[in-house]
């Protein structure tokens, strides 16, 4: 290895829509030259998987390509288990920050608590690796990337020039506009906006009767300090999240309230 590659950062790059989506292609490509990447992540798409890792079945890994001169790996589990093996057994090390992304898709708001990309960051985040997740509104393959790269290349400079918390975790979103009506970036409280969610009911080529997950996206929100708000008034919204899931405020209610 050679010194350059020493004294350089070390960046862990992974997602869960897999390997073979433009959107992790885009996050390499954005941050190649700030340190040394190396890229693991799931070898099939693991979107909606939230904190999940891989109990009784064998894990994989085997070498893959993804831009030149990029080192990747493409895992047989979970966002969150591409973490574990990359800490483990890729880089024998933590790395200096985890970067999870580009997400196609929104998760903003309730959508964070589902999100395998914003899982895997959260992963780093409590093994003390300074982490981001980075998700694009935009659903398509096709999707343009070229202004997320502009703002993630960035974040990611303002990450590595102080010293982070180890448990920095943030949850970025990026409007799916040209960079040109990019209003800014707004440091934002997560909504209080969720699906209201519903079962289709159909039946399947044997008369056997099926569910299919629909629902709309409902914000109760309406704040305008919050990334719901920034998204849609083409601000990019950045969300700092912590995994310590205490409600203080009832805590204190209980101990003063509950008598046993």
């Amino acid at each position: 290895m050679s010194e350059k590659n020493i004294t350089q950062p070390i960046i862990l790059v992974t997602n869960d829509d897999s390997i073979a989506a433009p959107g992790i292609k885009a996050l390499v490509e954005a941050v190649k030259d700030l340190g040394r990447v190396v890229v693991v992540a799931p070898d099939k798409p693991q979107s909606g998987m939230g904190h999940a890792i891989t109990i009784g079945h064998p894990l994989r890994l085997q070498k893959s390509f993804i831009v030149e001169g990029v080192e990747a790996y493409t895992c047989s589990g979970t966002p969150v288990d591409c973490v574990k093996l990359a800490v483990d057994k890729i880089l024998h090390r933590k790395p200096d920050i985890c970067l999870s992304g580009i997400n196609h898709g929104a998760n903003h708001s309730i959508n964070v608590i589902y999100s395998g990309t914003m899982s895997a960051a959260m992963e780093a985040a409590i093994e003390s690796i300074p982490s981001a997740g980075f998700s694009l509104l935009d659903y398509s393959m096709e999707a343009d990337f070229s202004a997320a790269k502009i703002y993630i290349k960035k974040i990611v400079e303002a990450m590595l020039s102080g010293k982070m918390d180890k448990h920095l975790l943030l949850n970025v979103n990026f409007p799916a506009i040209p960079e040109e009506l990019i209003k800014g970036v707004k440091f934002c409280r997560q909504a209080y906006a969720k699906y209201e969610e519903r079962f289709l009911e159909r039946k399947d080529p044997h008369d056997k009767t099926y569910y299919w997950l629909t629902g709309e996206f409902q914000n109760f929100d309406e704040g305008e300090d919050t990334d719901v708000w920034a998204l849609a008034n083409n601000y990019i919204s950045i969300v700092p999240v912590h995994f310590d899931l205490t409600d203080y405020k009832v805590k204190k209610e209980l101990e003063t309230t509950w008598k046993f």
